[in-house]
């Protein structure tokens, strides 16, 4: 069985004797440019924007008009030809340059990148921050107890180990 696209993403394949070869060479570039090592201007956009450039792409948000409509989900590029729509499979991740991190298609869905500029994120919430100043090692009081001092040393430790505070 001769298939004329690939499966994954729907880049047209040449075949022997086809006219116009390089219209389908340039179009699977075309989308290939669009994906590899992509950027998206933003996936919060559910209607184009009045004076895209050429080469810039948006991940459409849920309830698109206009040259967007029925593109929900979709990477959305603009090209000299107008816009390419790609369907995002599993895996697929792009820059996202309004927010400031990646967004990654899984589930059937884009979902936000865990690691941003104000985080690592779980389950959409942040679970470590910035890092914070130096904590001082405990000390002083009227009875010590070695053994709890020692374990909060151990705990100080491993988070300045892990980069979570300053040594």
């Amino acid at each position: 069985m001769t298939m004329d696209a690939t499966p994954r993403w729907m880049l047209p394949q040449l075949f022997a004797g086809q006219a116009q070869k390089e219209v389908f060479h340039n179009e699977a570039l075309v989308r290939i440019d669009m994906l590899l090592h992509g950027q998206a201007e933003s996936a919060d956009e559910d209607s184009p924007p009045p004076s895209p450039m050429v080469g810039q792409c948006w991940i459409v948000a849920a309830g698109a008009t206009g040259d967007w409509a029925g593109q929900d989900g979709a990477v959305a590029c603009w090209t000299e030809g107008g816009w390419r729509f790609v369907t995002p499979r599993a895996g697929l991740a792009l820059w996202v340059a309004d927010r400031g991190y990646s967004m990654a298609h899984n589930d059937g869905a884009w979902r936000n990148s865990p690691v941003r500029a104000d985080g690592f994120h779980v389950g959409g919430v942040r679970v470590v921050g910035a890092r914070e100043g130096a904590i001082p090692a405990p000390a002083g009081g009227s009875s010590v107890d070695s053994e709890a001092r020692a374990a909060i040393g151990s705990i100080l430790s491993a988070m300045r180990s892990h980069g979570l505070i300053e040594p």
